[in-house]
């Protein structure tokens, strides 16, 4: 028989530190609807998960909804726990964290979704970049896997954005400061794109950087001259330096080699130390025009500078900021999978307590996913079998989110199909087995 979710070992061990953020029953409730959300290769509404755990007959639909809507837990304390595990299990001892921060939309419908409207969708396809629904600022911890050539970015915090509240980058400040307060004996590296580069993020303290990417009306100025000893108010910022494309003339490119997106190539660069006083006043920053001869313009004709980043990281090395930068994709990826493969912002909650608690769960869950098959899933041979299920993937040689979830999906399985005594598999049994096993990878 067909038992409800039973949990295998290892995802228990990756859960069972997230025990202190619930009361007892809420925790269990909790696990039944990961393994649910994991579970589940249909759509991953609150009645889908705890279908996909196989409680539908068991639990009345209402336990599952009150998780969300009722019961007492906080999202950013689960965040924040969830972090705790990824610092100590994939990153060095007393590394920096580099965190990635970007907003994105979870489309909904209905007039009454709590802070739901209209908001631009960079991700959508095609011209029409505009979309309804809820929109996230998420927080996530950017690492690299020893069976992966890409960082992953690991969401740790998410807030929703609610018009007339807070501005998007001061909802992410204020999770960037809870994390900070977190691991205070870490330095933390923060990327992010131009949308965040604002006066929100000034003034971030030594054991934090920021490293952004400069729009082209960005003015800086020479640092603030010595005192005179004159009287007067002191001069609180140097010369005009320029835009960008002003710097980028006055030349002195210095060729680089740096390691971006899986590839190792050659650019050139030019480093200046000055101030961005319109938005981060007195705080020095570093601004790194980067030349990619590969790259060009529509018109065929090089580019004078093919992305100007500005950072608040004054001794790291030039390859080493580009390379940071680029790391920012990665949450971009994370996005895709969240939505498209483990369904976050399919449920159809609309009341706001549960609103702001569905998407902040699903994209934890993401992160457990990666924390399972870091510690016990992985196999070098999981991208072999894949090949063999999939034969166009020729030159496939890591695995995918996706590849992560059908391994646990099948773990799930075989937990689950457990007898309640020593027997032989009946018949009807072995079929529900072979008929899982293949939807686990739907």
């Amino acid at each position: 028989m067909l038992q409800p979710c039973t949990l295998p070992v290892a995802l228990t061990r990756v859960l069972f530190p997230l025990r202190k953020c619930f009361t007892a029953p809420t925790f269990t409730t909790f696990t039944m609807l990961v393994a649910g959300l994991f579970a589940q290769p249909a759509t991953r509404t609150v009645c889908g998960m705890l279908t996909g755990a196989g409680l539908a007959r068991v639990w009345h639909h209402t336990r599952a909804h009150r998780f969300f809507s009722a019961a007492r837990w906080d999202p950013a304390q689960l965040g924040l726990v969830v972090a705790e595990l990824i610092v100590a299990q994939l990153l060095p001892p007393g590394s920096a964290i580099t965190v990635a921060v970007d907003d994105t939309l979870c489309r909904r419908r209905g007039k009454r979704v709590h802070a739901a409207g209209w908001f631009h969708d960079g991700s959508a396809a095609g011209r029409a970049k505009l979309g309804f629904g809820n929109n996230w600022i998420v927080l996530a911890i950017v690492v690299r896997l020893p069976f992966t050539s890409r960082p992953v970015a690991l969401p740790v915090a998410a807030a929703l954005f609610v018009k007339g509240g807070p501005a998007k980058p001061d909802l992410a400040r204020e999770m960037l400061d809870a994390l900070a307060e977190r691991f205070a004996d870490r330095a933390i590296h923060l990327v992010a794109d131009s949308a965040y580069g604002c006066g929100a993020f000034a003034g971030l303290g030594e054991a934090m950087t920021m490293t952004t990417r400069a729009k082209t009306n960005a003015v800086f100025y020479a640092p603030a001259p010595p005192r005179t000893g004159k009287r007067g108010r002191p001069a609180l910022k140097g010369d005009r330096i320029g835009t960008p494309a002003e710097l980028a003339v006055t030349g002195g490119w210095t060729p680089v080699t740096v390691t971006r997106y899986g590839v190792t190539g050659q650019v050139r660069v030019i480093e200046r130390v000055c101030l961005w006083f319109g938005t981060w006043r007195t705080d020095p920053v570093r601004v790194i025009l980067v030349e990619d001869p590969s790259r060009s313009t529509k018109t065929g004709k090089s580019q004078r500078y093919s992305i100007a980043l500005i950072t608040t990281d004054l001794t790291s090395p030039a390859a080493e900021i580009i390379a940071r930068y680029a790391d920012r994709w990665a949450i971009e990826v994370t996005f895709f999978d969240a939505k498209n493969i483990l369904g976050v912002g399919q449920a159809r909650n609309r009341v706001a307590h549960a609103v702001t608690r569905t998407v902040p769960f699903g994209l934890f869950a993401h992160s457990i996913l990666v924390l399972w098959y870091a510690a016990a899933g992985h196999d070098d041979n999981d991208a072999a079998l894949r090949r063999i299920a999939a034969p166009w993937y020729r030159t496939k040689t890591e695995p995918s989110t996706l590849d992560m979830l059908v391994k646990l999906r099948r773990q799930l399985i075989a937990a689950r199909f457990i007898p309640e005594s020593p027997r032989p598999a009946t018949t009807q049994e072995i079929m529900e087995v072979q008929l899982a096993w293949a939807q686990a990878a739907a």
